[in-house]
């Protein structure tokens, strides 16, 4: 069973997939409040519904653009207690900033549908986010990283600042940094802080990715 019974609207253009979210969503214990195709049924029914959480797809009707991530940064500047969860095929930067400005609060989400091995890591990833966690895939997180290489104090960070900066983003711990890297803990805390100061990001460590991924949207 889930953390908590979600109530969700769901957006999803492609009929087959947005049944399958559906039935995954309700056979986990969360209700399904709608499942639409446009970004325009999203809204409306956000407005109507205030729902718990919502879970949306970046490129629907009409243009098949950028639809469902500007959606969700509507949806997330007038209801900011709501959780979104976006699930694309696709890393987007267009209105990701204003998505991630909002994450200082936490509850917010990226996750890229071919990359999601398993139903549980999806469902577990929703959980956290309605929790008030920031999940971000980490092939999100290298892209970004990748795009903003030369950019300002990011280009003075070396190469295992960087790789310790993706997994922070990631949401990962001192402790599985460390594991990851095969280094020590006080390794990476050293890392840590020259990462903070050559970035001048706060060093509260409960906002540390919130703050690496606004330092991120550029």
């Amino acid at each position: 069973m889930p953390v908590r019974r979600l109530r969700i609207v769901l957006a999803e253009d492609a009929a087959l997939l947005r049944e399958g979210l559906v039935g995954i969503l309700e056979r986990a214990g969360h209700e399904v409040v709608a499942a639409v195709g446009d970004a325009d049924a999203l809204l409306a029914y956000v407005a109507k519904e205030r729902p718990d959480a919502v879970v949306t797809d970046i490129r629907m009707p009409p243009t098949h653009t950028d639809e469902g991530l500007r959606a969700a940064a509507r949806i997330r500047s007038e209801h900011p207690g709501i959780a979104i969860m976006v699930l694309s095929a696709y890393v987007a930067e267009a209105y990701v900033p204003e998505l991630i400005d909002s994450a200082a609060g936490g509850g917010i989400g990226y996750l890229l549908k071919d990359r999601v091995g398993h139903v549980r890591e999806f469902l577990d990833s929703l959980d956290r986010v309605a929790s008030g966690e920031t999940v971000i895939d980490p092939q999100v997180v290298r892209q970004l990283l990748g795009r903003r290489r030369d950019d300002g104090p990011l280009a003075s960070l070396t190469e295992r600042e960087r790789e310790v900066l993706g997994l922070m983003a990631e949401g990962r711990t001192n402790g599985s940094i460390a594991e990851v890297l095969v280094v020590s803990e006080a390794a990476v805390r050293k890392h840590v802080g020259n990462i903070f100061a050559k970035l001048r990001l706060d060093s509260d460590s409960d906002r540390r990715v919130s703050a690496v991924l606004a330092y991120l949207r550029g």
